[in-house]
Formats: structure tokens, sequence, C-alpha cells
């Protein structure tokens, strides 16, 4: 199935879009189809994992460490969120700018996230389900977060009452980490 790429103002970002195809009966669409993700450059996936939030959350901003750097391709099951990708690859050109996406329930769209890059989302809906694709294993170990309310990073959460957990509340700014 034809896939639509988007660039965004980050080149390794992408947003991916899928299509639809409606009848009387509702509608169908792969949701991933391996040969036109490796066509794309994409790697293999390892495994699936699954969230679900309530409005206002905001997970991350998380990665993993090389060596086992993680790519993810995320969708949004139910409900809707700001997904948001930060470049931390010390070298960059973009270095600590950021990709923030609505994805919602009604749409057919995923953003790749590549390895390098720190990612969360907020939920902005009670009961929003998101389904994520990861290339690689999570090693505890390897474990990073960077301060998803880091002014310094300029990511526009939508307001509301942002609920993050100990983890996340107390991880460095993008001026501390660590690489």
């Amino acid at each position: 199935m034809p896939l639509v790429i988007e660039e965004t103002n980050i080149p390794e970002v992408k947003l991916i879009i899928g299509k639809r195809f409606h009848d009387e009966r509702g509608f169908f669409t792969e949701t991933y189809k391996q040969s036109d993700y490796l066509e794309l450059g994409i790697p293999n996936f390892v495994q699936d994992n699954l969230s679900e939030s309530h409005r206002g959350v905001i997970r991350g901003l998380h990665w993993q460490a090389s060596p086992y750097g993680q790519g993810k391709l995320v969708s949004c099951l139910q409900g809707s969120i700001l997904d948001v990708a930060v470049d931390i690859r010390q070298n960059s050109p973009t270095f600590g700018l950021h990709v923030a996406i609505t994805l919602t329930e009604n749409d057919t769209q995923s953003l790749w996230v590549p390895e390098g890059f720190a990612h969360g989302f907020q939920a902005l809906e009670d009961q929003t389900r998101v389904h994520y694709k990861v290339t690689n294993y999570w090693h505890q170990n390897y474990e990073r977060s960077l301060d998803s309310l880091d002014t310094k990073l300029g990511i526009e959460w939508e307001p509301m009452n942002v609920l993050r957990n100990a983890k996340d509340s107390s991880a460095p700014k993008i001026d501390e980490i660590i690489f």
C-alpha cells in the first residue's frame, strides 16, 4: 500500500500517512508492512508497546543510549496526543530542536522517530492509547530522560493540568544531559 511521507523541520523525523479504504462496513488500512518501511530506510522492529494515559499526562522525553538506541514508530489508537521528538545528537545542526505533531485516533498518521532523538507525548484526552513499535529492546542501564518542561526546548505543550511521573519530573535539562 503506498505510504505518503511528509517531511518535518528535522529531515530524519518523518510523518508517515497510510491510506484508508472506506465502504459501507467501515474502513480498512494496513498499519504496518515491512517491505514498505524497509524501502523508506526504516529498520525492522523487535517489539510493540501500548500505553494508556489520562488527559494531561506527559510521558517522556525518553531515549536509549548507545549501543541500545531505539527508533520508534508512534501511532495514536484512541484519543489524541501531541507527539514530540527532540534531536539529542551532539554534533547535529538541529541539536536541541524538536518536531511536534498531533496524532489522533481519526487519522492514519504515524511519526517515525529515529535513534538519536528523545521522544515523548502529551495525552490530549482521557483514555488515550498510544501504540509504538521499537527497533531495539529496552535496557534499563541505557535508559535516559530529558526534562519535557525545559523551557529551552521551546515545546508548546497544551495548557492543562500536567501529570508526570517522578523520574520524568526530575530528568535533566538539555544543558545538563551527559552522553
